[in-house]
């Protein structure tokens, strides 16, 4: 329609207007101030003329042309007319603050005229309301400050009022805590009056009890100690007895044995060497050896029992009987002598005078059965052992001089000879071929009179004239302590330590005599030879020569004895079988696989002793029984069938139930040897492999 056309026309018009482009603020009214009740009033100058004059109007002068400033003069000259002021476009100008810095054509800096405020001046009414408008502000800035005045100490009093507030909060919670530590205080110890009480009711009881108890545990311990007294007195009867026991046993063990010194030949008179008493002397040695093994069993265990000095009893009964076997065979004999000589003589009275023939009887036994096994070692052998040990007596003798001196420049060659022989022996090992040929070649040089490193000092023989002699001899007697000790712990040490023996024996002969020598006094077996007891000999110098340790008259321990003895008749069986392979190899081993299988044959021909020859038997087997097979082969298996048909039925009948173990052993490994027709190579021994290394 036309007329809403213009309806819009007419608001846009008045959109465009100087009132229409006003900002008015929606909250005027709410803060109740009539803001539009000065533009109803008629316009007059306003008490805040004169101010703007003062401060707004010189500034806007400045900034005008000539043009600008007549037209204001004339506006200002129109100022107390209102009525007659002409509608003309708006002076602008913008308000100078007094710190704002001009330049000198009296023009503002580029920045801030960007950015300056636009003040209308129309009249008297606009500067009026330009004043009310900075009076509102300042009235308001100055409500303002007093309501934040105010607020602040409202703010502080209701801050002093929950302090306030707050202490008496405290001081009630302080209170209230205080009555309830009271009252806790006062219900523990209420608490711990009624524990009190109640501890001191179950003490009055644990007190009761404990009287009780008491009463009890007393005449437990009384009844205790009685029982141990009666302990006590029955262990020292037993003890008692078993000193009785042991002195009556080693009486009877004394009796028998001079018993047995009585069937020894060699103390029979020069008329009575005929009766061969072989037989009863074999009985009588395993009867004594009984009596032994009782002995050590009782000195490992305690005391002897009833029945080991029955045992021992029936023992001496026997070597009783059998010496009056003996008599009586001895009589037998001299009869049939004297019967003999009345025929000759008969005979030579009726036919004349012949030469008697006399035909040796066979050695017989005391039931009658031909006795083939030997009591003693053969004489060449025995012969043979007295020279080794003669040998090794003028070897000490030798060097007594230098043992025996008390110089000290004497006292250090010795220690300095003795260190350099036997450090080397000590540090034999199987690491490496190539250590064991320099350990070789430094004994070889000591021996040889060359002079060798030891303890960072050069030693050599030639500082004593009795320097080769000591060497040999401490050399020799430290390889047979190596067996003694090393390859009784470590049995494949044998072979190492062997190898350099035998070595040495090749180059240096007079040490491998020693060597045997110092074995067969520490290992009678190696001969093979079992001492005799003689008649006046102590106990313990007998112990001695049969292998055994005795220290503060005591013997040591059969295991331990045991294995001594194997670590040297292993070291024995290795050193018969290897040579060194460095050497020419012109000239046989100087003690070689026939000596292993004389020894092996004697100990054969030898009765067996309980839990000594099995044990010896298996070392000797197991270490050199490989090389024996390779070199007798036929003749090697027919002595293995020998052991276990005929030997082991032997050491079977004089092996007790406790000694069985190493019976046992030699038997399956003689049993597994027959069954695969081989004996397997010893474990460590040295292969080719070994000397490359």
């Amino acid at each position: 329609m036309p007329s809403e056309g213009r309806c819009w026309e007419t608001l846009q018009a008045l959109r465009s207007s100087d009132k229409g482009r006003l900002c008015y603020h929606r909250d005027w009214l709410l803060r109740g101030e009539d803001v539009l009740e000065e533009c109803m009033s008629i316009p007059k100058l306003s008490s805040y003329a004169g101010w703007v004059v003062d401060h707004v109007l010189p500034h806007t002068q400045e900034n005008l042309s000539p043009s600008e400033t007549s037209a204001s003069s004339r506006s200002t000259s129109g100022l107390d007319q209102p009525s007659c002021v002409p509608k003309s476009p708006s002076l602008t100008f913008s308000p100078a603050s007094p710190g704002t810095p001009t330049t000198p054509n009296g023009t503002k800096d580029k920045h801030e005229s960007q950015h300056a405020e636009h003040l209308v001046l129309q009249s008297s009414r606009g500067i009026k309301v330009e004043g009310c408008i900075r009076m509102y502000e300042l009235v308001h800035r100055m409500k303002g400050t007093e309501g934040l005045r105010q607020w602040q100490e409202e703010q502080e009093r209701k801050v002093r009022a929950l302090s306030e507030m707050a202490s008496e909060q405290l001081k009630r919670f302080d209170e209230q805590k205080e009555l309830k530590h009271h009252k806790e205080f006062q219900d523990l110890r209420e608490m711990m009056e009624k524990s009190s009480r109640e501890a001191l009711g179950q003490q009055e009881k644990l007190k009761a009890e404990h009287r009780h108890r008491a009463k009890i545990l007393n005449l437990k311990l009384r009844e205790a100690e009685q029982q141990r007294l009666k302990q006590l007195e029955q262990e020292r009867l037993r003890r008692e007895e078993g000193q009785v026991r042991l002195r009556s046993l080693y009486a009877l063990q004394e009796e028998l044995l001079h018993l047995n010194q009585q069937l020894d030949p060699s103390n029979q008179p020069k008329d009575l060497l005929k009766v061969d008493l072989s037989a009863f002397q074999t009985r009588g040695n395993q009867l004594c050896g009984l009596i032994s093994g009782i002995i050590r069993a009782t000195s490992e265990n305690g005391f002897p029992t009833a029945e080991d000095q029955a045992v021992a009893e029936r023992a001496l009964q026997e070597m009783w009987d059998l010496l009056a076997s003996a008599k009586a065979c001895e009589d037998k004999r001299r009869q049939d002598e004297q019967e003999a000589q009345v025929k000759r003589q008969e005979s030579q009275m009726q036919q004349g005078p012949e030469v008697p023939k006399e035909c040796p009887a066979p050695s017989q036994g005391p039931g009658g059965k031909q006795n083939d096994l030997q009591v003693k070692v053969q004489d060449s052998t025995m012969q043979w052992y007295q020279q080794l040990q003669e040998a090794s007596s003028q070897c000490v003798l030798a060097f007594e001089g230098l043992t025996s001196s008390k110089d000290s420049q004497v006292k250090k060659i010795k220690m300095d000879l003795q260190k350099a022989a036997t450090i080397p022996v000590s540090q034999i090992s199987t690491i490496a071929g190539s250590k064991l040929k320099e350990i070789f070649d430094k004994i070889h040089s000591l021996l040889s009179g060359k002079p060798v490193q030891s303890g960072g000092r050069s030693v050599s023989i030639t500082l004593n004239p009795q320097g080769l002699d000591f060497v040999q001899y401490k050399l020799a007697e430290k390889f047979v302590k190596q067996g003694e000790e090393e390859v009784a712990s470590h049995h494949e040490a044998a072979f190492p330590i062997a190898v350099v023996a035998s070595g040495i024996w090749e180059l240096h002969p007079r040490v491998g005599d020693l060597i045997l020598a110092h074995l067969h006094k520490n290992c009678p077996y190696s001969v093979p030879f079992y001492p005799a007891f003689k008649e006046g000999m102590a106990l313990e110098d007998y112990q001695r020569m049969l292998g055994y340790q005795v220290k503060d008259s005591k013997v040591e321990q059969q295991d331990n004895f045991l294995k001594r003895m194997s670590g040297m008749i292993r070291l024995y069986a290795a050193i018969i079988q290897l040579r060194w392979p460095y050497g020419t190899r012109q000239e046989a081993h100087p003690h070689g696989l026939n000596h292993g299988w004389r020894w092996l044959a004697q100990i054969l021909n030898m009765e067996p002793l309980s839990d000594v020859t099995a044990t010896l038997l298996f070392d000797f087997l197991e270490v050199c029984g490989n090389a024996l097979m390779k070199q007798y082969q036929t003749q090697f298996w027919k002595m293995m069938l020998l052991i276990k048909e005929d030997y082991f039925p032997r050491i079977e009948a004089i092996t007790s139930s406790g000694q069985m173990g190493s019976f046992i052993r030699l038997k399956q490994f003689l049993e597994k040897c027959l069954q695969r027709k081989e004996i397997p190579v010893p474990k460590g021994f040295l292969t080719s492999s070994f000397w490359r290394s």
